[in-house]
């Protein structure tokens, strides 16, 4: 059995926490860490784990075979590399990191110690999107034409001590909520030939929406990110994608409209409908599930990580850097 560790108990580590309670005997959390005793508390009642006040102290004396850091973005690098220098494992949330240092260090410590790391980019995992990269894969439908992509929500008040909301820890809207369909986009298309980005932003100058356009050799891809609608907005995400010989939309569910006129809706297998935690813009554990299965799987077969290792999930951020610079930078230069 394989032994985690879960270090930050925040939205995404209490999302990871009931992932793992529905992964059964596949992975046992022997350890959890978070500030918060009471968030610490709760999740030692669920698996009988060690509880520790820090995510250092957790690297530095839990038995455990992997790490999976769930900490705001400005923590991810020195916790990382820790887990990768005490010969653990790691998992490790989206984006990435911060900077361009931050990604060197982790490719290095990495590399140097043969540790194995996959990336949170779950919407490789989540099914609608799962299905449109098989679509793809297969050229079913010819080559793409154009996509729009969207991952629209109120803001995320909710974060620990606000920390979205300051552009040092977060990277802003542009890096945290937006990389999903920057990754996904160059998981399905690579990189692009040309990017351009346009943005808008709040009374202080943080960047709070954007608009980018990917253009590739025969294709035109758009996004748009933000996270800055009233509270009560609804978290949405949504493709429209154009093939050769069919368009495929996702807004809810997903539509497959046909050249001679017919539409259906693909048939996807159930998802696992566990609880995620408070705060989360999600309703489901769907992908969280099955990036973490997948996770486990590969670490106790030991075969290649591809879906979604370190060095994509690096040039996913570097591309969302690239974006928001091309904006002004993450706050407004007077």
């Amino acid at each position: 059995m394989i032994k985690v560790g879960i270090i930050g108990l925040g939205g995404m580590g209490g999302t990871h926490a009931n992932a793992y309670k529905n992964l059964g005997d596949k992975v046992k959390v022997t350890a959890v860490a978070d500030v918060s005793e009471n968030k610490r508390n709760k999740y030692v009642e669920m698996f009988g784990a060690k509880a520790y006040d820090d995510g250092f102290s957790l690297i530095e004396n839990a038995d455990v075979d992997y790490v999976d850091i769930c900490l705001p973005t400005f923590l991810h690098t020195k916790h990382a590399v820790k887990a990768m220098e005490k010969g653990l494992n790691v998992f490790m949330e989206k984006p990435v990191c911060l900077n361009e240092d931050e990604a060197k260090l982790l490719l290095e410590t990495e590399k140097k110690t043969g540790a194995r790391v996959q990336i949170g980019q779950v919407i490789r995992f989540w099914t609608e999107y799962v299905y449109l990269k098989s679509l793809v894969d297969s050229g079913k439908y010819g080559k793409i034409i154009s996509g729009v992509f969207t991952r629209l929500s109120g803001n995320p008040r909710w974060g620990f001590e606000n920390w979205y909301n300051d552009p040092e820890k977060s990277g802003t809207m542009g890096l945290d909520l937006h990389i999903h369909d920057v990754d996904f986009i160059r998981y399905i298309m690579g990189n692009p030939k040309e990017i351009q980005s346009n943005c808008t932003r709040d009374a202080e100058g943080v960047l709070q929406q954007i608009f980018t356009t990917y253009k590739y050799d025969d294709a035109v891809i758009t996004a748009e990110g933000c996270w800055d609608f009233p509270d009560r907005y609804p978290f949405s995400s949504a493709y429209r994608v154009k093939f050769e010989k069919a368009t495929v939309v996702y807004s809810g569910k997903t539509v497959v409209y046909l050249e001679d006129g017919t539409n259906f809706e693909p048939n996807f297998a159930e998802e696992i409908n566990g609880d995620t935690a408070e705060g989360l813009n999600v309703t489901n554990l769907g992908g969280y599930f099955a990036e973490l299965e997948y996770y486990a799987d590969h670490l106790e077969s030991g075969e290649p990580l591809k879906v979604a290792p370190l060095n994509e999930a690096i040039e996913s951020v570097r591309m969302a850097w690239k974006e928001i610079e091309l904006c002004g930078g993450k706050v407004r230069k007077n």
